[in-house]
């Protein structure tokens, strides 16, 4: 009885443990962004859920998740991709392409992308590492259908600048079909 009584006290304490870790954690890790990184980022991230209910955006998703990817199209296979192949300058310029690129003319983004709804990119301002970032934060946030941000300033993987990745769903009647990612600069 006294095993069974003291595995219930560990288990007791673990459990409140990590439910209070799990309610104060984002609290706190938003706390790691200096103030005005975090009034950056608070304002960027209404800014990139208004540019991702732009027509063009959406309709260029919609067109994206009925299409399908780029056949064979893999991370890998996109890193090997020069900047000035053909496909990686066909995501900056086609429409979507195009209007990312003003959006990053906001002197202090440094990078925007939008992904279906799978996490193939299918617009960029420039030419980024990955093709597919279904397994990354940044897509698997803003499909649960909420504006998204990371934690931390890091450098960005293509820019290198160090910034606070930020992103937003892609909306179509009340439903998420794909994502809208930027780079918040944090200098």
């Amino acid at each position: 009885m006294r095993i069974h009584s003291a595995i219930n006290r560990v288990f007791s304490v673990c459990s409140v443990s990590f439910l209070l870790a799990a309610v104060f954690y984002p609290v706190t890790a938003r706390a790691d962004l200096p103030a005005d990184v975090h009034a950056k980022v608070e304002k960027y991230k209404k800014q990139i859920a208004e540019w991702a209910v732009n027509p063009v955006i959406v309709n260029a998703v919609k067109e994206a998740n009925a299409k399908g990817p780029i056949p064979g199209m893999t991370n890998a296979k996109w890193d090997e991709l020069g900047d000035s192949d053909p496909i990686v300058l066909e995501m900056q310029n086609n429409a979507a392409g195009k209007l990312t690129k003003t959006f990053e003319d906001e002197k202090n983004v440094n990078k925007v992308t939008v992904w279906d709804e799978k996490g193939n990119m299918i617009a960029s301002s420039t030419k980024t590492l990955i093709y597919n970032a279904a397994s990354r934060p940044a897509f698997t946030g803003a499909m649960k259908g909420k504006a998204w941000s990371a934690p931390e300033v890091k450098p960005d993987p293509t820019t290198q600048k160090k910034s606070v990745n930020i992103s937003a769903p892609v909306m179509d009647g009340g439903k998420v079909i794909g994502v809208m990612n930027a780079a918040v600069n944090a200098e």
